[in-house]
């Protein structure tokens, strides 16, 4: 917080720093028990009518009054990140993409538009990178027609957290009605280290997704469409650690994307039956070590916020949150896959 020179805490932040990532400290609500103050750090995206709306790195965004306010100021746009690889929101954000292609795209200015007959929201979504090169009313407006032209609920991808995401636009899809749906978060770490967690005996890797690989596969009855985005990409992999006997599913499955510096890691899916016997860190060490071997040094995945047990694997693999990412759906559509 802000002190002034005789010790007392300022608002030292105005109407003009909407935009910019704020920590502010307000009175408790009546009825909070011991806490007299309440503090909330993110990116300011209004000021009207006496309230602040402040979002959160998670994407949550927080009404503040400006009456309640005790103390404010402007922080850094992003911390600085103590371990991992450096990155920008732009490089992962691009780098995502293009190991999750839809099969259908389109630019709107710097929009991307993209479908993939509706598997997965991540390819079924426009993937703002800049100015669509239309006021945004009138851009929505074309993207809604867009995916109606080809039975799609009109989806748009944002992010929150990072220096360069997309707080903004999330304020302003949420004030015109769009639904935010399914939060996630991109992980980053470096390589090296994955592919020495384990030996990865007896993991099999292949440039397709065959039949016993889809039989792990969480989504069943993978349509052609699906197998074009699972299958598209810079430099694909896919893991398997074969079933106790040829007819039985895989124990455990994988999908590696690498690009330039980056390996993606996905898909990495274990037998219930198996679980907590280090399969997944097979898996994930062997598609390491084929992306190593391609020149890759950094690594990425997305993981659900309500995952756990992924988070701790992930976690002790050296993995740490990047930013947050969100998918809004346009007002009154039913939605559809993730």
């Amino acid at each position: 917080m802000e002190f002034s020179a005789a010790g007392r805490l300022e608002v030292r932040i105005t109407t003009a720093d909407v935009g910019k990532r704020v920590s502010v400290r307000r009175l408790s609500e009546a009825g909070v028990v011991g806490e007299k103050f309440t503090d909330t750090v993110g990116v300011l995206t209004s000021w009207t009518d006496g309230v602040l709306l402040i979002t959160r790195k998670s994407g949550e965004s927080v009404r503040v009054a400006e009456s309640a306010l005790v103390a404010g100021k402007v922080v850094p746009a992003a911390p600085a990140r103590r371990r991992g690889p450096a990155a920008s929101y732009e490089e992962l954000a691009r780098v995502a993409a293009r190991a999750w292609p839809p099969v259908e795209g389109e630019w709107l200015g710097a929009w991307r538009l993209r479908a993939a007959g509706g598997f997965t929201r991540r390819a079924n979504s426009v993937l703002p990178l800049g100015d669509p090169g239309l006021p945004l009313d009138e851009a929505l407006t074309a993207v809604r027609r867009w995916y109606g032209e080809r039975g799609l609920p009109a989806y748009v991808q944002t992010a929150t957290g990072a220096e360069g995401t997309q707080e903004l636009l999330c304020a302003e899809l949420e004030r015109r009605g769009w639904v935010r749906e399914v939060t996630a978060e991109v992980w980053t770490g470096p390589l090296a280290p994955v592919a020495d967690l384990a030996e990865g005996t007896g993991v099999v890797l292949s440039r397709e997704a065959d039949e016993s690989w889809l039989a792990r596969y969480q989504r069943k009855g993978v349509s052609d469409v699906a197998l074009r985005v699972l299958g598209a990409g810079p430099s694909v992999w896919f893991a398997t650690v074969p079933g106790a006997d040829a007819t039985a599913a895989p124990a455990a499955i994988g999908r590696c994307v690498v690009d330039g510096r980056w390996a993606s890691f996905a898909a990495v899916e274990v037998d219930p039956a198996q679980r907590r016997r280090g399969l997944a860190t097979a898996v994930m060490a062997a598609l390491a070590r084929r992306a190593l071997d391609e020149g890759a040094s950094a690594a990425w995945l997305q993981v659900e916020t309500d995952n756990a047990g992924a988070r701790a694997l992930y976690a002790g693999m050296g993995f740490a949150l990047h930013h947050a990412y969100h998918h809004y759906r346009e007002p009154g559509d039913a939605g559809t896959d993730r």
